[in-house]
């Protein structure tokens, strides 16, 4: 019996000559949130359409929730909730309307699937509009609505395909407040993002993608210390200073310090009380300082050091997983 709730093994996915997978390999623990982060055209969404039993994978094995994604198909749909860039909603339909004939899709029967509509538009602050048209919906209203609807069955497996893409930011933190009810409570999320806090913030672990190949993993505090942990920035109040400077916080650098005009730039270990200390060496070497900052490495740091562009770059995106994607 495995621990995680998701395993994939060496998935390959071709569209024409795009290989938009080229043998990826990861694996999410039960009860936890894996972040699948990449920019647009890197396989994110055609990971996700395989392991949701919407599109096959040409090459590898993937399992959900014990359950092989191709074999088991029919049994797995029961199993999982999915929530996409686009939310997949009838507008024509009320809000109400939509979650109970999702409720129904899943043999709920008609009084539980209504009970479990009322519960979710109570949960997500929609029952002022239950008997609105869902095209009368913001697009915020509409998100909510959409990831509602992915939790009507209480699947212990849910994959959020950039639920928050396009949001403002109230509505993305309480999209990220309810992601995590939902794994306090038990389930197990494969969350794929462009927002490298969002990753940050939601979590566990993090699975790097890019072209098709998994080119980093593990926790965000890991990958940052990938990229050689913090950066003690200097302001020295005379440039003259700057060899003095770099003798005195030598024993604190992981490598040599850099000068550049009035600042010093120091790669330190990760730790606390690194600024007092720095302030101490400099004082007793005799340094002025005119201001002293800790730059600790983002997300997006590590994402433009593994890859050479930002997360959002969508250069050489593959036409054909984003048709798909809008699908």
């Amino acid at each position: 019996m495995t621990d995680d709730a998701i395993v994939v093994e060496g998935l390959e996915k071709s569209y024409g000559s795009v290989h938009a997978l080229r043998g990826v390999d990861f694996a999410a623990r039960t009860g936890s949130i894996l972040g699948l982060l990449g920019p647009n055209g890197a396989g994110k969404t055609t990971a996700v359409r395989i392991l949701t039993t919407l599109l096959e994978a040409d090459a590898g094995t993937a399992r959900v929730a014990g359950l092989d994604v191709k074999r088991d198909a029919a049994a797995l749909r029961a199993q999982i909730g999915l929530a996409g860039q686009y939310a997949a909603v009838d507008e024509n339909l009320t809000g109400f309307e939509n979650l109970e004939m999702v409720g129904r899709l899943y043999h709920l029967g008609k009084s539980t699937a209504k009970q479990r509509a009322d519960e979710l538009l109570e949960s997500f602050d929609l029952t002022h509009a239950a008997k609105r048209p869902a095209k009368t919906y913001s697009g915020g209203m509409r998100r909510r609505l959409d990831l509602a609807a992915a939790l009507v069955a209480r699947p212990p497996v849910l994959f959020l395909d950039e639920p928050t893409t396009g949001l403002d930011p109230r509505s993305r933190i309480g999209m990220w407040e309810t992601i995590e009810d939902r794994v306090a409570s038990g389930a197990t999320v494969l969350l794929t993002t462009q927002y490298l806090d969002e990753a940050d913030r939601l979590a566990d672990r993090i699975v790097v993608i890019d072209h098709g190949l998994v080119i980093a993993e593990g926790t965000s505090d890991d990958l940052k210390r990938q990229i050689g942990g913090d950066r003690l920035d200097v302001k020295l109040e005379d440039e003259a200073d700057a060899e003095a400077a770099i003798s005195a916080l030598a024993e604190m650098c992981l490598d040599r310090a850099t000068a550049e005009g009035l600042w010093v730039h120091a790669p330190v270990e990760p730790r606390h009380g690194v600024i007092p200390e720095a302030i101490r060496k400099l004082d007793g070497a005799g340094v002025a300082v005119d201001d002293i900052v800790l730059h600790r490495p983002t997300l997006d740091d590590v994402f433009i050091a593994l890859t050479g562009h930002a997360a959002e770059d969508t250069t050489g995106a593959p036409d054909e997983e984003k048709e798909v994607a809008a699908a």
